[in-house]
């Protein structure tokens, strides 16, 4: 398997936009997704609580998707990326009855 970095994008969810300028989307470099979304805290680091618990590890209510697939079900942060693939976090939305 090639370790060629990948420029990907990762689309900011509305919520979030704040701590990245307000952007709807991010480049950066990455050749897992792990390493995509370590890149972009870096880059904006008051996301990163957002996004990450004290341990470092991904917040259980935040999902992140390659394309239309959950990352739970790949490889999660391991989870390897090709040049031009998207991201997309999407944060759980509680529900409840009314």
């Amino acid at each position: 398997m090639s370790t060629t970095t990948a420029t990907v994008t990762i689309r900011i969810p509305t919520p979030l936009r704040g701590f990245t300028n307000n952007q709807e989307t991010v480049e950066v470099s990455g050749t897992t997704v792990g390493e995509a979304l370590q890149h972009l805290v870096e880059q904006f680091p008051r996301l990163k609580p957002h996004l990450f618990n004290e341990e470092g590890r991904l917040r259980s209510f935040v999902n992140i998707y390659l394309g239309d697939e959950d990352i739970r079900y790949l490889q999660r942060e391991a989870t390897p990326l090709k040049p031009g693939a998207e991201l997309s976090i999407v944060p759980s939305v509680a529900g409840g009855r009314l």
